[in-house]
């Protein structure tokens, strides 16, 4: 069996101190970048493991952070966590994902086992049947560095990245007034929660903004869902007058209400057009293709844990006012609302996010 090798073994083959070989490792800043490099080649070389038990003891790190995120089963959050994955693996940090399945219940005992397992920092998007944010406050009075993503609360003094979502709501709703709809719905998603309640206001204001009176019997109260979708494509078509085009809190919702319409002969686009919201996988594939709203999903996953490196790194320093970073919203124009062409907007900034 061949002898485990240590720091001292790789101190000796290099001719320097063991002291010097452990602040290589650990990245010091008082360590050469050259060194550095010829540390971890002879380490690769000799096949050295790091006790990362002890190293953590040692630093205070353990160079893993954990996500929690809503559902595993919709894409959009599989993509912010690629995102946050990407950046970690060149950070050397490790990601445990927690799945709260929109339970406030679970996102505790999720938050419980990431402060159990000492990770440096956590990443949330709220579940939607989140009221009481105890947990979140109690987390960050531990010390713990915090990070929201997509749905934040801004009055909890944590740091979050998130899309316009009052801008990407306004798009859609103006795209379809583009189109020539003229009585335009919304299905809007719980309140409580920022996004949705910010959508709900952008589709108020697209439709204020082009001298259109707001129909409060347009907009119905959903809990974004497919069978949610389904039920809103119910209530319209009961109507006496039934809205031409619907504006759809998330994709999934929009997802259940194309399946009802096609399942009532409403021919889409031309009788009733739909727009989404977050740009699912399915959405191009479905027909009619499903026009919806991009939320950068990726690069908000990259930001989320660039800022989470950034509280690490300040986790000592006096508490200053929380950052934000607000990201541009992608509308992604199909089949689903389009009856003549859209003129073109104007790009977003090459960083296609703006600072708060």
């Amino acid at each position: 069996m061949s002898l485990k090798i240590t720091i001292t073994d790789i101190a000796k083959s290099l001719g320097i101190t063991p002291a010097t070989v452990s602040r290589a490792l650990n990245d010091h800043p008082g360590i050469s970048e050259r060194t550095k490099r010829l540390v971890q080649q002879e380490a690769s070389r000799l096949h050295y493991n790091r006790n990362k038990i002890a190293s953590s003891l040692r630093s205070g790190k353990t160079q893993v952070i954990g996500v929690i995120i809503p559902s595993a089963e919709i894409n959009f959050f599989g993509s912010v966590v690629y995102g946050i994955e990407s950046m970690a693996n060149l950070s050397g940090y490790n990601v445990l994902l927690y799945q709260s399945n929109e339970s406030r219940d679970s996102e505790v005992k999720g938050l419980d086992t990431f402060l159990g397992a000492r990770v440096d920092g956590i990443i949330v998007s709220i579940a939607k049947n989140t009221l009481d944010y105890s947990h979140f406050i109690n987390v960050k009075k531990k010390g713990v560095p915090l990070v929201f993503f997509d749905r934040a609360n801004d009055d909890l003094g944590i740091p979050s990245v998130v899309v316009d979502d009052y801008k990407g709501a306004f798009y859609a709703t103006e795209h379809l007034i583009r189109q020539g709809y003229r009585r335009i719905a919304h299905v809007s998603g719980p309140q409580h929660i920022k996004i949705f309640n910010d959508r709900l206001k952008g589709y108020m204001g697209a439709i204020q903004a082009n001298k259109m009176k707001v129909d409060f019997d347009l907009i119905y109260g959903g809990n974004v869902s497919i069978e949610s979708g389904k039920e809103s494509a119910g209530y319209f078509l009961s109507m006496q007058h039934p809205p031409d085009a619907v504006f759809a809190v998330e994709d999934f919702t929009a997802l259940g209400l194309i399946k009802e319409l096609k399942d009532n002969q409403v021919k889409i686009p031309d009788e009733m057009g739909v727009i989404g919201f977050a740009n699912e996988l399915f959405g191009k594939h479905i027909t009619p293709s499903l026009s919806t709203v991009d939320q950068q999903t990726v690069l908000m996953g990259k930001e989320a844990f660039n800022l989470l490196m950034e509280s690490i790194r300040n986790r000592d320093e006096k508490e200053t006012k929380p950052r934000k970073i607000v990201l541009e919203p992608i509308p992604i124009y199909r089949d689903s609302s389009v009856r003549k062409p859209e003129p073109k907007r104007k790009k977003a900034g090459r960083s296609g996010k703006t600072l708060v």
